[in-house]
């Protein structure tokens, strides 16, 4: 077993994965959601780095190999139970989400069950693509719980009245309630779209996956 650079940014970001919840532990809001997003985007992109290096750099190792999937299927998982579990859990929201992790469940089984034969369920360019707009998508949400509570800290005191007046523009914006209302709203709005995006993907994958796995899965004619 060899620890090359590769293998230590796999084993960094597998252990980064944890981290992103223990924020919220540790941290008020919204510090919590930039320390969570700081950190998920950093090991995100470790994530293109490992596999580019260990190629450009002929260091391919079992290790990374087996860590890398485990790696990026923690930091989807944990993250998406993170932003469920601090949002208002909204169907939208959660719908996707399900997809997504029955499907990570789902073909961990299957390779779990074909055991040596494992390597009929390769990776595909399109798996690639569903991890990295998994990866954005989550990116994206996590700044939508930064700006929405610095929208709740700028409007502290401020009764829905004057809330409103503001964003009508019957008074001054001098706490900038306005750009990050603006901001929070389309954090959401493209975090979601892209999740859902994410799930199609994850969802086609799946089925992908299923079908090149369906010739070991059948029993013998006896």
């Amino acid at each position: 077993m060899r620890m090359t650079i590769p293998n230590l940014l796999t084993i960094t970001r597998l252990i980064a994965a944890p981290m992103v919840a223990v924020m919220f532990l540790y941290f008020t809001r919204p510090y919590a959601d930039w320390f969570a997003l700081i950190l998920f985007v950093t090991a995100a992109v470790t994530d293109w780095f490992d596999g580019y290096l260990a190629r450009a750099w002929k260091q391919e190792t079992k290790l990374g190999t087996m860590l890398d999937p485990i790696a990026d299927k923690a930091m989807v998982v944990i993250a998406l139970m993170v932003i469920i579990g601090f949002s208002s859990w909204s169907p939208w929201l959660v719908l996707p989400a399900t997809v997504i992790l029955f499907r990570e469940v789902f073909v961990s089984g299957l390779r779990e069950f074909l055991g040596d034969t494992a390597g009929t369920l390769k990776v595909t360019v399109l798996a690639k693509w569903k991890t990295t707009l998994q990866m954005v998508a989550i990116a994206v949400l996590f700044s939508h719980g930064v700006f929405e509570h610095y929208l709740g800290m700028s409007a502290w005191g401020m009764d829905q009245t004057m809330v409103d007046a503001v964003f009508a523009g019957a008074e001054p914006d001098l706490q900038g309630l306005r750009w990050k209302h603006m901001a929070m709203e389309w954090a959401g709005s493209i975090g979601l779209t892209l999740l859902w995006i994410a799930a199609a993907l994850t969802l086609i994958t799946g089925v992908d996956y299923l079908m090149k796995a369906m010739p070991y899965l059948k029993d013998d004619d006896k």
